[in-house]
């Protein structure tokens, strides 16, 4: 079934005087629906809620409440802030789940690269109180920043292995991959010491052992894609699946870095959407 949508953008918190807002895609029926809040990519530094409309906009006519956020990022403020928007945006719109045509046990997230490693992130550490320093307002009902499902699209899963390795591209001399050049900087910017990467990192939680929470993931990536190493992919679904995790791996034959997004026309584009509306609609029910 197709749904008609309707988009509006709201505010969901402010810092200082700057509002962070989220643009809501919203179909038209009783529901209740999924809800999936979507963090686009940028390297932890570009990009807004507006990035991401070609899977927004499918997925809401599927029959998901699509939220798609604003968070900090530098220059304003590097990790963890945004996690801590993140975390808070995930909370506050469960309160008003119901509002939306959604209900508060009904709630994903989806991300796109730097995004998706925020998604699976915060999807595993719900709880850190770093995260989570952001209160609901006075007499909110009391709920957690749990997801039922994560998304990732092409994820940056292992912050730290990404930078040695875009670091590595660019002192062997060009020619050498156009994203080295942009994400490099961000990386410092976002995350500012090597330490913050290897804390902030998904692969190394599970290294590590850490007691994190695993909701269902699906993985999307293409096989030509030269800004998310596929060494860091194998890794994370090898150690994800260890703890006791599902992921769906999805590999898209010849596709590059944002394929989804780029050519959202494209047959692989379709394909993956399909791929992200059956999970959703699988794992949030």
């Amino acid at each position: 079934m197709t749904y008609d949508i309707d988009k509006e953008d709201v505010e969901y918190v402010r810092h200082g005087d700057k509002p962070l807002l989220a643009r809501l895609f919203k179909p038209r029926g009783p529901g209740p629906f999924p809800l999936i809040v979507e963090l686009h990519g940028g390297a932890w530094c570009r990009g807004d809620r507006l990035n991401d409309a070609a899977i927004n906009e499918p997925l809401a006519k599927s029959g998901v409440v699509v939220a798609a956020l604003d968070f900090r990022m530098p220059p304003e403020a590097p990790y963890p802030a945004s996690l801590a928007d993140i975390n808070y945006a995930i909370r506050w719109l469960k309160t008003r789940a119901t509002a939306l045509g959604s209900r508060p046990d009904l709630v994903g997230v989806l991300g796109i690269s730097s995004g998706a490693h925020q998604a699976m992130l915060g999807g595993m550490r719900p709880h850190d109180p770093r995260y989570a320093a952001i209160p609901l307002p006075a007499g909110a009902p009391t709920v957690d920043a749990g997801a039922r499902c994560v998304v990732l699209c092409w994820p940056v899963i292992d912050p730290l292995a990404r930078y040695h390795y875009a670091r590595k591209l660019k002192a062997g001399g060009q020619p050498y991959p156009e994203v080295v050049d942009r994400v490099l900087p961000c990386h410092d910017q976002y995350w500012q010491t090597e330490e913050a990467m290897a804390e902030g990192n998904p692969v190394l939680a599970l290294e590590r052992g850490e007691r994190v929470a695993l909701p269902p993931a699906l993985y999307i990536q293409g096989t030509r894609d030269q800004a998310h190493p596929r060494v860091d992919l194998d890794r994370f679904v090898a150690q994800y699946r260890a703890a006791g995790g599902q992921v769906e791996l999805e590999l898209f034959e010849g596709e590059a870095e944002g394929f989804m997004t780029r050519n959202p026309t494209s047959p692989a584009a379709g394909q993956a959407v399909e791929k992200i509306v059956e999970f959703v609609h699988k794992q949030v029910w």
